[in-house]
């Protein structure tokens, strides 16, 4: 197809061009029932855009014109036979996969460090997990992608299986081997599910590791706004119709899509696949280019630790996309977390994320020289300033999932009570408890709470380790089943 083109935002253009009298949603008009605050910083022109399903701009739910044609764009740059524009975000688009493929006791196997965009895919359809725990990297502590020997493991004792997802790339920018994972579930007749959140702008360079699609993946979900462009919220999922239905999948996402969708957030993903069909490599040649020089940087600043590929080497971390920069200085005494801390409010550098070993720093089609020099005179100076003991990662429990008593979907809809935590022994969980590091949940909603899990948990509070999941995060309580 001509990738010259973007058919919505033209539509868009002549929209506003044609200067037609508004009697249609949305009640600003134009932006003239916009706060002078919001269009003093905002400008005017945005709200001219912002417009509905009136003739010409095409219907999202039923794309016939405009929006069809851009999805059509899109599958054709991205290698997908069907592609979709979502305006709810990738967890939209996770939740309408699981829905497509799974129906009330159905079982699907997914990575224990999903996100937790899973788990309302989860209780939505009725399906169970089987669960499998990618590795960690010693030192950093972060996770990797499936491991094609476990997955294999899983499908042959699990015959009934109705799909599997992965995580690729993690967080941290590490993939493993998706062709191999994707040969195996397509052995079995079972579709491979990938959630690409931060993998938008893998396709487009050479220097890049494989993106999922090409890796023989049946969809994918992209958040185009994290690496490829677009505006916050929107994303793309990209569908091969050979084992999946997209009937199926376009009915799930009526459901969890809204019904007034925004035509700035699906025209940001127009323009967004013009820019990467025109000049993605070359931008990711930039974009690539300051990431090397990152690295040189800071790997000559005595006691930074840099996640890089010498690192891999573990099942499921075959790649490391370069643009990730996770940077820990454990060796100078400083968690993630106060590294973090110590960038934002002395140095004004806002990292996209840390844990106890390392801040994570994302370099993106946006970035520029000055940013990059910020960075690395920022943590040049933290070493030199602020440097301690030695710190390492805090011992954690190696352990299997618990035992799934009821699916999540059961146990989001049963009773419950919060009681205390010494109490739980025996108990069924009503909720998730993820420990980062290293990021696995240690117990879910469903799951048995075993005496291992509740001497982890108890190891965890006594730790004061940083959790996600629980209501109360000082885990003196834990919501149960009852």
């Amino acid at each position: 197809m001509d990738q010259n083109s973007a058919p919505l935002w033209e539509a868009i253009e002549n929209q506003i061009n044609s200067m037609s009298v508004q009697f249609h949603i949305p009640g600003h008009k134009r932006g003239q029932a916009i706060p002078d605050e919001f269009k003093k910083v905002a400008g005017q022109n945005i709200f001219l855009m912002d417009l509905t399903e009136i003739p010409g701009l095409d219907d999202l739910h039923n794309p016939q014109e405009a929006i069809a044609e851009a999805q059509a764009l899109a599958a054709d740059l991205y290698g997908a036979d069907r592609s979709y524009f979502l305006i709810n975000g990738t967890s939209c688009g996770i939740v309408a996969l699981i829905m497509s493929l799974c129906r009330q006791g159905d079982k699907i196997i997914v990575p224990r460090n999903a996100h937790r965009s899973v788990l309302s895919g989860l209780v939505i359809s009725g399906a169970t997990p089987i669960y499998y725990q990618p590795a960690t990297l010693p030192y950093f502590g972060c996770l990797v992608g499936p491991d094609p020997a476990q997955i294999q493991d899983l499908l042959e004792k699990h015959k009934e299986v109705k799909a599997v997802m992965a995580v690729s790339p993690t967080y941290y920018g590490v993939l493993g081997d998706v062709t191999d994972v994707a040969n195996i579930c397509h052995r079995f007749g079972v579709p491979l599910l990938v959630d690409e959140a931060h993998g938008s702008h893998l396709r487009f360079h050479p220097q890049l590791p494989p993106d999922a699609l090409t890796s023989g993946a049946d969809a994918v979900v992209q958040s185009t706004h994290k690496t490829g462009g677009s505006l916050t919220q929107s994303s793309m999922l990209h569908l091969k119709e050979e084992r999946i239905a997209p009937g199926l999948v376009t009915e799930a996402l009526r459901m969890v899509q809204s019904t007034s969708p925004s035509y700035i957030l699906m025209a940001s993903l127009d323009l967004a696949r013009l820019q990467m069909a025109r000049q993605g490599k070359e931008l990711l040649d930039f974009t690539l280019a300051l990431t090397h020089w990152c690295r040189e940087k800071l790997l000559c600043i005595p006691g930074v630790r840099l996640l890089s590929v010498e690192h891999l080497g573990l099942p499921g971390a075959r790649y490391l996309d370069a643009t990730r920069l996770t940077i820990s200085l454990l060796e100078r005494g400083l968690t993630g977390y106060q590294t973090a801390e110590l960038l934002q409010k002395k140095y004004g550098v806002i990292t996209e994320m840390a844990d106890y070993a390392s801040v994570v720093a994302i370099l993106s089609l946006g970035s520029h020289f000055e940013d990059c020099s910020r960075l690395v005179e920022a943590i040049g100076q933290i070493v030199q300033l602020e440097s301690g003991e030695p710190l390492v990662i805090p011992k954690t429990i190696a352990m299997p999932p618990p035992e799934v008593i009821l699916s999540p979907r059961v146990a989001w809809q049963s009773s419950n009570q919060r009681i205390l935590l010494k109490d739980c022994l025996g108990r069924i969980s009503g909720e998730t408890v993820a420990v980062y590091p290293p990021g696995i949940p240690v117990i879910c909603p469903g799951e048995k709470i075993t005496a291992q899990v509740l001497e982890y948990l108890f190891e965890v509070r006594d730790q004061n380790l940083k959790i996600q999941g629980p209501a109360d995060s000082t885990l003196k309580s834990l919501k149960v089943v009852i």
